[in-house]
């Protein structure tokens, strides 16, 4: 019988909480990179409609981004937030790296071995070393817990890790002190990231968290502080 951790009890106060995690909006690793760079700093639905609109009007492929026409691109990249001009360069970008180093096809990045295939993932615009971590878990080739910010608040004010000077050392110090907690499956710990993601963005906000709503208040340092 698999032993009931500390983390997954509140992962699954969460998931009573919050319902069963929404899925991330692409799977490919190439589709991936082309959510996370066609929009910036907007809600997820918005994304959503910014990546159903390219994959209706361009494609998705690096092919078909490299060949679509610039004012296409660039309405596109309008419908996901700020600096449409940037990120619709940023998209082209994309499609020529993974031409140019991956012959089109990022499966290759993402069979390399862990440390190989950060490094190149990380070789795209918008993609750092969560990102690629992300990718990686999500289209199921590394068995890691990915986290972005909200994913990363939710467990610092839990306890786990400790705030350091840079945003890199606190994720690598909340990622080591989670690690004895999880299980090596990447089905396991997606659903970790989506239901970590949701309590950030929805109850624990970086300011005022509504710490009275949340299921996880007996337990958490930050709201006993």
């Amino acid at each position: 019988m698999p032993r009931v951790t500390r983390l997954g009890r509140f992962l699954d106060s969460l998931e009573a909480l919050h319902g069963p995690p929404a899925d991330v909006g692409a799977r490919d690793p190439f589709g991936m990179v082309l959510w996370e760079n066609v929009a910036y700093l907007v809600p997820d639905e918005r994304r959503r409609e910014a990546f159903a609109e390219l994959a209706k009007r361009v494609g998705t492929t690096p092919e078909k981004i490299r060949r679509a026409r610039p004012e296409v691109l660039l309405s596109v990249a309008r419908k996901g937030g700020m600096h449409p001009e940037q990120r619709a360069e940023r998209l082209v970008r994309c499609a020529e790296i993974a031409l140019s180093r991956f012959d089109g096809d990022l499966r290759r990045a993402v069979a390399l071995p862990p440390r190989g295939a950060r490094r190149a993932l990380r070789l795209f615009p918008g993609i750092g070393e969560p990102g690629a971590e992300k990718i990686l878990l999500f289209t199921g080739a590394e068995p890691v817990l990915a986290l972005e910010s909200n994913g990363l608040r939710v467990l610092l004010r839990l306890g786990y890790g400790e705030q350091a000077k840079s945003y890199a050392a606190t994720y690598r110090s909340v990622q080591a002190a989670v690690d004895r907690e999880l299980v090596r499956d990447c089905a396991l710990l997606q659903r970790a990231h989506l239901l970590l993601r949701a309590h950030g963005q929805r109850l624990c906000k970086s300011s005022r968290p509504d710490c009275d709503a949340c299921p996880l208040e007996p337990d958490c340092a930050f709201a006993r502080a």
